[in-house]
C-alpha cells in the first residue's frame, strides 16, 4: 500500500457549508457593520451535514474552532501519537468533528489546533477543550468456535501479521479520495435489516471476555449486497482471521467505513465507489455466528458508533 497523502487546504467555500457562499452574496448589498455582525454570529450548519455530537466513549465531539482564511489543523493525542483530527467548514466556521474511544476515561480532553502553516510558528498553537460524559454499555454472551477464542500458535501468528496491516490501514489520511469533497458526513445505512448487535457491547465469547463491539452488526441473508453509506474510494480488500472478508472504505480526512464477514468483495484496493453503490455482500465468514454485515465507522484511528452518522 502506497503511503497517506498528505492533507491539502479546503477551498474555504467547500459543499460541506455553504454558508459562506451565501453570506459572500449577501455582502455586496450590506453594509460593513451588517457583515461583522455575521463574523460575529455565524449561521449554525444545516443539522443533516454532520454527525449527531455525542460526547461519551465511543461518539463523537463537534467543536467550533472559528473564523480563519484557511482551515487550521488540529490533532488529538492518542497514547503518544498525535492523530490528525478532520476538520470542514468555511471562512466563517471551521468545525472539527473528533472521535472518542471506547477506552476514554470521562472527563476533560482537549484537541490542539494550528492555523494553516502554523506548525512552524512558536507559539502558535491553541488548545480546545471538551469533555467526556460517562456511559455504560451492555453485555453480550456469545457462543463460537473454540479456536476463534484460544488461538493456536499459528493463528495467533497471523493474527499479529493481520494487525499490523490493519495499523497502516487505518492510518489514511486523506483529503478527497473519491474525487470530490462530500455534502454531507450523514450516511446511508448500508443493507436493509435487523440490527443484531449494538456498538459498545462488552463481547463475552465461550465465557471469555474481548473488546468491546466496535461497530454495528445488521442481520442480512448471505449474498445480499451492500452499498456505499458515502462516496470513497477502496484502500484495503482482504480475508481476515477474525473479520473474514473485509473491505475498507477512506472517505477523507480520517473518516473511513469497515465492511466484514463478506461473502463477496467485488472491488479491489483503488476502485472509488458512490453513495449507494453496492461494492461487495453479506457473508458469514471470519468468527461469527451467522451471516450479517459488521460495519464500522472510524474517525481519528477511533472506532465511533455506526449510529450517529446515519441520516434520519
Amino acid at each position: 500500500m502506497s503511503a497517506p497523502a498528505r492533507p491539502a487546504l479546503i477551498h474555504p467555500a467547500t459543499p460541506i457549508n455553504r454558508r459562506s457562499a451565501l453570506i459572500g452574496t449577501a455582502g455586496l448589498l450590506a453594509q460593513p457593520a451588517m457583515l461583522g455582525l455575521l463574523h460575529a454570529k455565524p449561521l449554525p450548519p444545516a443539522p443533516t451535514t454532520w454527525p449527531q455530537a455525542l460526547q461519551v466513549p465511543g461518539g463523537v465531539a463537534r467543536l467550533s474552532l472559528g473564523p480563519a482564511a484557511t482551515r487550521p489543523v488540529a490533532h488529538v493525542r492518542q497514547g503518544d501519537v498525535d492523530v490528525p483530527v478532520l476538520v470542514l467548514g468555511d471562512a466563517i466556521e471551521w468545525t472539527a468533528v473528533v472521535g472518542i474511544p471506547l477506552a476514554a476515561e470521562p472527563g476533560d480532553a482537549f484537541i490542539t489546533v494550528q492555523p494553516a502553516g502554523g506548525k512552524h510558528r512558536e507559539g502558535s498553537a491553541r488548545q480546545v477543550p471538551y469533555r467526556i460524559a460517562p456511559k455504560q454499555y451492555k453485555e453480550q454472551q456469545l457462543k463460537v468456535a473454540p479456536g476463534k477464542v484460544d488461538l493456536s500458535p499459528e493463528d495467533q501468528a497471523r493474527y499479529e501479521r493481520e494487525r499490523e496491516h490493519q495499523a497502516v490501514v487505518v492510518a489514511a489520511f486523506t483529503e478527497q479520495p473519491a474525487g470530490q469533497s462530500l455534502a454531507s458526513l450523514r450516511m446511508r445505512v448500508p443493507v436493509p435489516g435487523r440490527r443484531s448487535s449494538s456498538f459498545g457491547l462488552r463481547r463475552v465469547f465461550n465465557g471469555q471476555s474481548r473488546n468491546p463491539h466496535s461497530g454495528m452488526d445488521i442481520a442480512a441473508g448471505t449474498g445480499t449486497p451492500i452499498v456505499a453509506p458515502l462516496a470513497g474510494r477502496v484502500i484495503d480488500v482482504g480475508d481476515y482471521f477474525f473479520s473474514g472478508g473485509s473491505v475498507w472504505l477512506d472517505h477523507g480526512q480520517g473518516l473511513l467505513t469497515v465492511y466484514a464477514h463478506l461473502s463477496s468483495m467485488d472491488v479491489r484496493v483503488g476502485d472509488v465507489v458512490k453513495a449507494g453503490e453496492a461494492f461487495c455482500k453479506v457473508g458469514a465468514t471470519g468468527r461469527v455466528t451467522g451471516p450479517h454485515l459488521h460495519w464500522g465507522v472510524m474517525l481519528n484511528r477511533t472506532m465511533v458508533n455506526p449510529a450517529l452518522f446515519i441520516s434520519v
